[in-house]
């Protein structure tokens, strides 16, 4: 007979070779995932790799491709409705997001005919199943520019779940990642929590529950889309209308919803809603203890960008940040970034000069306020982008960041 401490000898013997094999198989994903692929190499192996897994979902794509619609008295589809895709470090739609899109959703229905993709509208939730995520997440510390990452999910509307998750790593070759309108023209970086929920949900693994804050915010999230489709269109007393509307709903406090109302009243020429709505954007930020603006200044200097369609709306934004931080008594951290062009110390000493200038420029509008805050120089350190273009690209690099603290 197997003595007992041989067997435990065997037993602890087993577990280590299995340990040992799933610690390969976990480094070998790795390796693969960071294999690089050509841009549209890359969103074929993710999408195929996600409808894959829902071979394992029940009647997801059986045999006659879909579901019996009884009032048709013929076969469906399964509806998928998409959250439309992000850059994951900043929040913002872009054309290469856009072509990201366009790509998923071709690969996906000329490939599987049960498979429906339904624009991100309200009314479209309620007929779809599945909810489709997606974001590019630039991979840090490559040579050269950095690749992209690929990262889908789909999510059962009902439950909550995410079902399907599937990555690939592309190259950034020939990639334009010009943000959309609505994001070229924000004053700040328009990134909270419902955008960090959207970001983690599109890398959460099968079988896990999406991030709940985003998820119970999906159906305000289809107004908004709408208001900004509006916006990027011109159609700007429409966006306005469908921005109040969305901040009228349950969880539609969010910096989109702001953004959109500050950026559609000064498209508009109303100047003292635009003000009122740049305050409601201060406020948030300083509720949540941070406020990342876009003051761009002409290179190498301290001076605010000669276009005044660029920099005319500075000393408002000024003012409001002082009166609101003022009113709120808070102490803050005023860190100044550039982009990559340029040395690293060179670049340090310019970004704290411009906090410096934006500190001063902040005394002149209430005393308190600047007192109360400290200024530090970060230069490209914690770029967003990372381009180093210097265009509208990586604007949000050359930014002002305004981050509350303890007193």
């Amino acid at each position: 007979m197997m003595s007992t401490s041989f067997a435990l000898r065997r037993l602890f013997a087993g577990l280590v070779l299995v340990t040992a094999a799933l610690t390969a198989g976990c480094a070998q994903q790795a390796v693969q995932l960071r294999e690089e692929s050509p841009f549209e190499e890359a969103v074929t192996k993710a999408t195929d790799g996600l409808v894959a897994q829902t071979q394992k979902l029940p009647g997801f794509l059986a045999a006659g491709a879909g579901i019996l619609d009884r009032a048709q008295g013929k076969l469906g589809k399964r509806g998928v409705v998409l959250d439309p895709m992000i850059d994951a470090s900043s929040g913002q739609q872009t054309n290469a997001t856009q072509l990201l899109e366009r790509r998923v959703t071709e690969r996906m229905t000329s490939r599987f005919e049960s498979i429906e993709i339904l624009p991100f509208q309200s009314a479209n939730i309620g007929k779809a199943q599945y909810l489709l995520t997606g974001t590019l997440v630039r991979i840090k510390g490559g040579s050269g520019r950095s690749p992209l990452q690929i990262n889908l999910a789909l999510t059962e509307l009902k439950s909550g779940n995410v079902v399907a998750q599937a990555s690939a790593v592309a190259r950034d070759e020939g990639i334009d990642h010009t943000p959309l309108r609505y994001y070229q023209d924000s004053p700040i970086l328009v990134k909270d929590k419902v955008v960090d929920g959207y970001v983690r949900t599109s890398a959460t693994p099968p079988g896990q529950a999406s991030d709940n804050f985003y998820f119970e915010r999906v159906a305000v999230a289809t107004v908004i889309n709408e208001a900004n489709s509006a916006y990027n269109a011109e159609r700007y007393q429409e966006a306005l209308t469908k921005y109040r509307a969305a901040g009228g709903m349950t969880g539609g406090d969010q910096l989109r919803t702001l953004n959109g109302i500050y950026l559609v009243n000064t498209k508009l020429g109303r100047v003292a809603e635009a003000e009122t709505a740049f305050a409601n954007i201060v406020s948030f930020g300083i509720r949540n203890s941070q406020l990342d603006v876009k003051f761009l200044f002409n290179p190498g200097t301290t001076v605010f960008w000669s276009d005044p369609r660029v920099s005319s709306a500075y000393g408002m934004w000024l003012r409001q940040i002082a009166k609101e931080s003022a009113s709120a008594k808070v102490c803050m951290n005023i860190i100044g970034h550039t982009s990559r062009t340029g040395g690293e110390s060179a670049n340090d000493a310019l970004a704290l000069q411009r906090a410096n200038a934006i500190q001063q420029r902040l005394m002149a509008e209430a005393g308190g306020a600047a007192a109360r805050a400290k200024t530090l120089g970060m230069g490209f350190r914690e770029n967003i982008i990372g381009s180093g273009t210097d265009n509208a690209v990586d604007a949000l690099d050359r930014r002002v960041e305004f981050k509350i603290v303890g007193c």
